[in-house]
């Protein structure tokens, strides 16, 4: 499946061309949290809304009851009913007043209150737009982790607390979606699912006729012809004057024959397609390919000889007065681009005020856009300040989405904690953070504009673990660094002579379950002249 639109960045460390164009659609986990809350409150006023109709047809129940018996004596006896004065006074009354009152009980609408509290709260629901994103979403966790449709249909994810399956009907909706957008692959894979699960006797409004019906046409247009008549010919045994089904019958019969007639020529024309076709996949398959390897984890092993140059130390910040006594964790993640991790390096606490400062402002940032220029909303990722906080989340269970990421910008002066965080940095990496992005730049010229050269280094916090997926990659070596809470890794983006290292490229993945928080560090050039000077060869 191609690429919507590829984007590429605007200096280095930033993200590898590997988005999907989707739209924009609820992904921040305070947005999420939110709809769950939302979605308890209708479910409280609907149970409110029930019991006023239970109390009312309680009421409406005893009333007649009451009066079933009444009537029964009466009938039975009209004249010596009404020979007791009595009798005839409460006729009267109740028909001329109680009657009244309980038609009025059975027109009273008990629904006022749930509709009212609808109404407010339908402002925050997410739109068409917003399903079709988070469907996009599943699909990507779809092909990123090589899932098949029924593990992911029976919820059958690695580390999930809260197991849930999909319906026939919530796979034939992933179905439509992916027709709509002409991924007739998907369109395949999950009207197949949808119909396996009616076959396997799942009650559901879901209709076999309509799956049979997107199925087929899927399947012709990827050119699997024989397949296409045989769906078309089980939609017309469960309903043979279905009008689209008995001409696409026709016209496969009739293609049917014409390939047999000049099947030659047209095998020779099918072969050049195919070749056609994969010249065109060639262009950005293996690097997709790639990427979605090493999100899984199968990446590239190091050799025996590689690995033994990786080694796990106490660091002091080449003799920092900070550090000296109580030097931190380091361990070799990768050797060359050199990757290391800093383990136990944000305390839960600092995690936990970030998290509150950022969580009012978390927001989507922007990327250059190489066809016009100019920068826009990344649907994919965002871009990076002082210290920016990213929350990666599932859709549609919540990455971000699944699947997207939103940030927000702190400054040092905001906190004495944000404070804290920026020092440490710049005494474990020797880099000066004072000339590292203080605030978003929307500017195409953006880095000119702060005057501070490009990005030199990239330092970047796991502020949550993650039960599956969420790993940042680095296609072009073949790396893989996985999220741990509390740990921090850093590289450099550019040689110390100023050009850039292209092994450094990366990419995040997915996440597959669970929520991912990230805080980065971008340090940029200017500053550095003493701290790294550059050295005379050009890759050094």
């Amino acid at each position: 499946m191609a690429f919507n639109k590829i984007w590429y960045t605007v200096a280095f460390g930033l993200l590898l061309p590997f988005s999907y164009a989707h739209t924009d659609f609820f992904t921040s986990i305070g947005h999420m949290t939110d709809l769950i809350n939302t979605e308890k409150d209708l479910v409280v006023s609907l149970k409110d809304y029930i019991k006023a109709e239970e109390s009312k047809l309680e009421q409406i129940k005893k009333w007649a009851e009451k009066l079933d018996q009444l009537t029964d004596t009466a009938t039975k006896d009209p004249e010596g009913f009404l020979g007791h004065p009595v009798n005839a006074f409460k006729l009267m009354k109740r028909l001329n007043t109680e009657w009244g009152e309980l038609e009025s009980l059975v027109l009273k609408d008990m629904s006022d209150g749930f509709i009212s509290n609808m109404t407010i709260q339908r402002q925050f629901f997410p739109n068409d737009e917003d399903q079709t994103g988070a469907a996009k979403a599943l699909l990507r966790l779809q092909d990123t982790y090589n899932l098949d449709t029924d593990t992911l249909s029976r919820g059958n994810l690695p580390g999930v607390k809260h197991k849930s399956f999909l319906t026939a009907e919530d796979c034939f909706e992933l179905g439509k979606i992916a027709y709509t957008e002409a991924d007739y692959y998907h369109t395949e894979l999950w009207m197949e699912q949808a119909l396996k699960q009616l076959d396997e006797g799942e009650v559901s409004s879901a209709d076999k006729v309509y799956i049979l019906d997107y199925l087929s046409y899927a399947v012709y247009q990827q050119g699997d012809l024989g397949k296409a008549m045989t769906l078309t010919k089980r939609l017309l045994e469960l309903d043979p004057e279905h009008q689209r089904a008995n001409g696409n019958m026709k016209y496969f019969e009739y293609i049917m024959a014409k390939e047999k007639e000049a099947n030659k020529s047209s095998t020779d024309s099918e072969d050049q397609m195919e070749k056609e076709t994969e010249v065109k996949k060639k262009d950005y398959l293996p690097e997709r390919r790639k990427y979605e390897m090493l999100c899984r984890g199968e990446g590239l092993k190091m050799t025996p000889r590689r690995q033994k140059r990786l080694f796990c130390r106490y660091y002091d910040g080449n003799r920092n007065p900070r550090y000296i006594l109580g030097p931190v964790k380091q361990e070799d993640e990768w050797d060359k681009p050199r990757i290391v991790r800093f383990l136990d390096i944000i305390s839960d606490e600092e995690i936990e005020t970030v998290k509150e400062l950022a969580k009012p402002r978390l927001s989507r940032a922007t990327v250059h856009d190489p066809e016009t220029g100019k920068l826009t909303t990344a649907h994919y990722r965002v871009s990076k300040s002082s210290t920016r906080v990213d929350l990666l989340i599932r859709a549609p269970a919540g990455s971000g989405s699944p699947l997207e990421m939103v940030c927000a910008w702190l400054s040092g002066y905001e906190s004495p904690v944000v404070s804290r965080i920026n020092t440490r940095i710049q005494d474990l990496t020797g880099l000066d953070v004072s000339t590292a992005e203080e605030l978003q730049k929307d500017e195409p010229d953006a880095f000119k504009e702060l005057g501070t050269g490009n990005r030199i280094a990239t330092w970047l916090f796991y502020m949550s673990d993650v039960s599956a997926g969420g790993a940042t990659v680095f296609p072009e070596v073949g790396a893989s660094v996985w999220p741990k809470k509390g740990t921090a890794v850093f590289w450099y983006n550019l040689f110390p002579s100023g050009e850039g290292d292209y092994s450094t490229r990366h990419a995040a993945c997915p996440v597959l379950v669970g929520n991912k928080w990230v805080s980065n560090k971008w340090l940029h050039e200017r500053g550095q002249e003493f701290r790294r000077p550059c050295t005379l060869s050009e890759l050094e």
